[in-house]
């Protein structure tokens, strides 16, 4: 009951920050991090209506996929930690969306990889809006080039943006960084107008009302449901 309260508590949390900003509530689509989490953690979730799930580590979001896909339950998927080359081809094959892509070699790999009786992968690109060297994403002057490589690619399908602002108290520095994401947003949408640019996927459990506030249309949200997670100690 725990998770499903969660889940009750976080959607009213977005209903009320859509509201304050005059944005409708189904605007904002959750998404549940489950990496680290069992699968019967995840079935409360979805039992109490969750549908879309984030992993961030492939091995252990492979098994789970696999596991969901075995008893027939319908379920989003999405990759949202680094990727290694290495790791490409289990992402093309299984996940749904890939939110991370930052380099022409990941994409190129996915866009080769991905099965040809499956949809083309959504992708977003992970931008470094807090400029941090110890963290993934592409430089936002960087943006439209990598974009206009994507679109060319005939399996995978370029959907939109996705951040991780570097953590910080300080509520104008973290709402510039995520209004600099909107603007960014905009500039990837016309820019490509005939792409299905609709998804600005930034806002965690710390940030998730700013981001909402500044236009997020997908918030990122693992321990607020499902508690602290349990890293292996082997």
């Amino acid at each position: 009951m725990q998770i499903q309260d969660n889940l009750i508590h976080i959607h009213q949390q977005i209903s009320q920050a859509c509201q304050q900003t005059n944005r409708l509530a189904d605007s904002v689509q959750l998404l549940a991090v489950s990496k680290t989490k069992t699968v019967q953690d995840i079935q409360q979730a979805i039992n109490a209506g969750q549908q879309a799930f984030g992993e961030n580590y492939v091995q252990e979001g492979v098994e789970k996929i696999q596991y969901f896909a075995q008893k027939g339950i319908p379920l989003t998927w999405h990759f949202i930690g680094p990727l290694q080359s290495n790791k490409s081809r289990l992402v093309a094959e299984h996940f749904d969306w890939m939110q991370t892509l930052d380099r022409v070699k990941i994409a190129e790999r996915l866009n080769k990889q991905r099965p040809m009786g499956k949809p083309p992968l959504n992708v977003l690109i992970q931008i470094n809006i807090s400029d941090e060297n110890s963290k993934a994403g592409i430089q936002p002057k960087e943006m439209l080039g990598l974009a206009k490589h994507i679109e060319n690619l005939p399996h995978l399908r370029l959907r939109g943006l996705m951040a991780i602002p570097a953590p910080t108290d300080n509520m104008p520095q973290q709402k510039m960084a995520l209004s600099a994401m909107y603007v960014l947003f905009e500039q990837l949408k016309k820019a490509f107008p005939e792409q299905q640019i609709d998804t600005l996927s930034m806002g965690m459990t710390s940030d998730m009302e700013t981001a909402i506030a500044c236009g997020s249309t997908m918030v990122r949200i693992g321990t607020a449901i499902f508690g602290k997670r349990h890293y292996s100690t082997n």
